[in-house]
């Protein structure tokens, strides 16, 4: 499996879910199992079909979160020598060459990607035309309208 890229802020919200999940949830899960037992008939017990399901799901979250943090690759963008380059981890300020609008987006893992709080997958299109780039540098990105171009104006490593 290859590796996976996580800013050092993803992966310990990663291992803050690991840590929950089996010292809150599983533990929960396994007394809200044992209960529907004592309730008797399994067959028809709703309460037991649903904890069984509920541990399941559990359960692979579990083996996901441990898969994903064997294979990441913690960056630490203060750590970077990018020399004003656009990196994984690195802070981005744009401005909308046809708007103005002005936006400020991290460059983050998959997993920690939440747009809304200007968090931008490393996959993403917009990310891939900003990685690379300087501050007044032009990048362009494909979007279902057609090009749109931004202009980069400031990087930081935060």
């Amino acid at each position: 499996m290859s590796k996976v890229p996580l800013t050092v802020t993803g992966a310990e919200k990663l291992r803050e879910e690991l840590h929950r999940l089996k010292t809150v949830d599983r533990p929960w899960v396994i007394a809200a199992i044992a209960e529907a037992r004592a309730h008797g008939d399994l067959s028809e017990n709703a309460e037991y079909d649903a904890a069984k399901e509920r541990q399941g799901f559990i359960e692979g979250r579990i083996q996901e979160v441990e898969g994903k943090l064997s294979n990441a690759q913690i960056i630490d963008p203060k750590l970077l020598d990018a020399d004003g380059r656009c990196v994984f981890g690195a802070t981005v300020e744009i401005e909308d060459q046809d708007s103005g609008e002005v936006v400020i987006y991290q460059i983050v893992g998959e997993d920690e990607a939440d747009i809304k709080n200007g968090k931008l997958s490393v996959a993403s299109p917009m990310a891939r035309a900003l990685i690379g780039k300087y501050a007044g540098d032009i990048a362009q990105v494909q979007a279902p309208g057609g090009i749109r171009e931004f202009e980069v104006i400031d990087v930081r490593y935060e």
